[in-house]
Parts: structure tokens; sequence; C-alpha cells
């Protein structure tokens, strides 16, 4: 059962193959047998599992289920969840049991679907590698002397390694589709504003954005059903009906027009990636698409305009941890300050400080004209430049990452390495559009992703060009052998 996808999962617990009790009872022995090796779980919540399991069955039974009823799923433990612990991979909420679900949790559990557990994350979503976790760095199913990627590695990792069908993720400058590219899934980055981000712990508000991470498209596609939608929980949602995402995933191809920025293909891309993506355009070519180069002129500027938006943003959210309202509070304190000043200091790690000692000298007093606001105004002209090549092109392609999965400690003596990791990614989050990645090939026996970037809204559209070359090539079936 651990092998097959959503959608086969979802008929089969239909044609009375098998219950949800018996699904999610397999799961969780995969989990126990697998996840001390990968540590892609923070926690696992067992008994709430099988009882929203045997819910499902009786649901099921009574002709009252949706597509993702008696589905396991797994929550990356960015989202709160009501009664279950929700640390963010951080120190700073290890002992946090949240007293509400978040809008995305809250969907997933009213269209029946069960809950596997959380799990980890680069601490409050920072970092590339996963490496930054307070409950240590998760390992990449293909070579585990290897990252997942990050922050989303903990939901990479066991969608991968079958130690759940489906999980969500988030990302801020690539979390979702880096995390899905060095571990051979399909992950879902939607236009900003699509999923609520209510109850979804913020690191930088105007970038953070969850979307599915599962084996296919089409899995995908099940999944953002659920997750979208209007929430005036959240001010930043946008009020607009949710398409039905699994319409028109097997709409024809021809005429579509692919864009690919010759940005995207310069020094820095490894020469095994730029060879898979050439195979995969050509795949797109014999589906009747139509290629040309299009030109992303101010793409050299996202990372640094990212690195001062994200950071500042991410100094004013967690200014929330200070060891007073909840989350970790240091023991013994001599006074006010001495408890503020000790709690953060030893609640957040390294890279969560480096954070935000940049964003809040960004954000000072005579610093912010020349920093943050000139930032902005940068994302603006990426946005700008997106915009022009979508005025030629449906979608554009290119890598996800200019790299495969990197070994654990290559990059995390070096943060400018790190944050380059995001290179082909981190645009699209500033300009609030959608993305995909999708497996297409390996490079040195580990996975390679093909970025699909959309205009906003055009989720369908990306879900449609993804499955269908999911359905000319076997790339998203490959399961690392050790986890098979």
């Amino acid at each position: 059962m651990h092998d097959k996808t959503i959608a086969e999962l979802s008929l089969g617990l239909r044609n009375k193959d098998y219950s949800s009790l018996e699904l999610t009872q397999a799961f969780l022995t995969r989990i126990r047998e697998h996840n001390p090796t990968l540590n892609a779980y923070i926690t696992v919540t067992e008994d709430r599992a099988l009882e929203q399991a045997r819910a499902a069955d009786a649901a099921l039974a009574a002709g009252q289920a949706t597509a993702l009823t008696g589905i396991p799923i797994a929550q990356k433990d960015i989202f709160c969840t009501q009664g279950v612990r929700s640390s963010c991979g951080s120190k700073m909420l290890d002992n946090f049991i949240s007293p509400y679900d978040a809008t995305v949790v809250e969907r997933f559990n009213a269209a029946g679907a069960v809950m596997l557990g959380k799990l980890n994350m680069d601490e409050f979503a920072m970092g590339s590698s996963n490496e930054t976790s307070y409950y240590g760095p998760v390992r990449n199913p293909w070579d585990t002397g290897t990252v997942p990627g990050g922050s989303s590695g903990g939901s990479a990792a066991a969608v991968s390694a079958r130690l759940a069908p489906g999980a969500t993720g988030t990302d801020t400058g690539g979390s979702i589709r880096q995390p899905a590219s060095f571990c051979g899934i399909t992950g879902l980055k939607p236009t900003y504003g699509l999923v609520s981000r209510y109850g979804m712990i913020a690191f930088a508000s105007s970038l953070d954005q969850g979307g599915p991470m599962a084996r296919t498209a089409e899995d995908c596609a099940l999944m953002l059903q659920t997750m979208a939608g209007f929430d005036p929980r959240d001010s930043t949602s946008v009020d607009r009906p949710v398409e039905d995402f699994s319409a028109g995933l097997n709409g024809s191809l021809d005429g579509l027009r692919i864009g690919l920025p010759k940005e995207f293909f310069g020094e820095g891309l490894d020469a095994d990636i730029a060879r898979l993506i050439d195979e995969a355009v050509a795949e797109y070519r014999k589906l009747g698409a139509e290629v040309k180069e299009v030109a992303l002129p101010h793409m050299y500027l996202s990372a640094p305009a990212y690195y001062v938006v994200a950071p500042a943003e991410c100094s004013s959210n967690l200014a929330r941890f200070d060891g007073v309202r909840y989350g970790y509070r240091c023991e013994n304190p001599a006074d006010l300050k001495d408890l503020y000043t000790r709690s953060r200091g030893e609640g957040f790690g390294a890279e969560v400080k480096r954070r935000i000692l940049i964003g809040t000298y960004a954000l000072s007093a005579g610093y912010y004209d020349a920093y943050y606001l000139k930032a902005q105004k940068i994302r603006r002209l990426i946005s700008d430049d997106f915009q022009k090549a979508f005025q030629e092109v449906d979608v554009i392609l290119g890598p996800t990452s200019p790299s495969v999965a990197f070994r654990f400690g290559e990059k995390s003596a070096d943060p400018i390495a790190m944050y380059l990791s995001d290179i082909y990614t981190i645009a699209v989050n500033l300009a609030g559009l959608p993305g995909m990645s999708v497996p297409i090939g390996f490079s040195k026996n580990l996975p390679v992703g093909l970025q699909i970037i959309g205009n906003y809204f055009s989720e369908a559209r990306l879900l449609n060009v993804a499955h269908r070359y999911q359905q000319v090539t076997d790339w998203h079936a490959r399961a690392p052998q050790e986890f098979a």
C-alpha cells in the first residue's frame, strides 16, 4: 500500500481493497521502522491517527467521503495543530501545545484526512538544508549522507521514503520546490494568498506560502483542492472561487508557449542538470509545446533583495518570542532584561539569530531607505520582468536548484553558498507567483527537479503541464532503493 499514490489509495478505499485503519497502521509501521534513520518526523500522532482512520472508515461506509477521506497525510511542524506540539523546529517552541488548528489543518480534518504526525524542518523555516532544526538534521532517503533540502526537508524525505503519501510544506524562498527537487518528489508553491497562512507560524509574512508535496502532480491537485480558498482570518487571503484543479490535468499541451529564461542557464548551473532540462524540454516539444527564450533581466538581484526583505520581516515576526507569553523561558532570570535576553539567546539557534540581526539592522533608523525600501523597489522590477515574459509565454521552465543534494556540512560554514542554493526559486516568492518542481532524472545518482513557473492563479495550468510530463516519463515513480 505504501507505494501507491494518493489517487490510487483513494480508489482502493472506495473499492474496499483495504480500510483506512489498515492503511494508517501500514504507514505507522513504516514510520517506526524508518524514521530513526531519516529523522523526518518530530512528533508521531499515532492515537489521533487511528481515531481519525476509524472515523474515516465510518464516513466511507456512509457514502460521505471526499477524495482525501481516510488518506494519511503528515503536517510540516510549522502548522499549528490543536493539542499537539507545534515546535517549528525550534527549542523556543519545544513546549508549545497549540490551542487551535491552522486553517490548512482544519481543512484536511474536515475532508476526513488522517494526520500521521508533524514533520521536521529547519528552525522557523530558515535554512536550505534542514541542518538547523533543534531536533537534528533530516537525511535524504536517496543518500543518507546528503541533505534533503530545506526548510520542508522532513516533508520531502517522508514522501520520498514512503512514510506518508502526501505532506504539507511551506515556501518562503523555495522551501517546497528545492527539497522536492533534492528528494525526487513533486511540490507546488501556490500563488501568494491562495492558501491561508492562519495558524502557520510566520517567518516572512509577505513571502510565506503553504502548499502540497506529493509523488505526483495529480496528488498535488487533490491536496491543493482541500488547502486552497478564502479565509477571513488571514488578511492576505484572496477572495476568489477555488478552481477544480484536477479537471484539466489531461488537457492537451498543443500550442503551449514555454519560455526559457537565459538568466537560468548561465554560470553556476551544473552541466548534468542543464542536460536533463534540455531532455525535459524535448519531451514538451513532442507533446506539442512551442519553446522560446525569454529575459528576466533583474533576476541577478533577487538573492540580495530577498536577503534584505526576508530577514527584516523575520526580525519583526520573531519579536513575539520573548519568554513572557509562551515558548521557552530561561531559568532564574535576574530581572526583566535578563529574562528577555537570555530567553531569546538560549531559545533561538545560530541561523535564526543571524537573520534577526541582519533584519533588525536593515530596518533600523538611517538604514531603512538604503536597504529595505530599495529591496522592495527591486522586488517590483522582478515582478514586472515576469509579467513582461508572460505576455509572450504561458509558462517558464528552468532548474529548481543549481545542484543536486549536497553533503552534510558542505555549506553550513558558508551562509552565502547556502543561500545561493535557492537562487532559482527566490524570485518567484518575491513576485508572489506559483511555481512547481517535478522530477526529471538523476545526476550522481541523486534526483534533479525541473521548475515550472506560471502567472498568478495559474495553478491548474501548472498541474496540467506537470501531469502530462509525468504521463510520458516515470522519474516521479522511482523510489529510493532502501525505502522502496
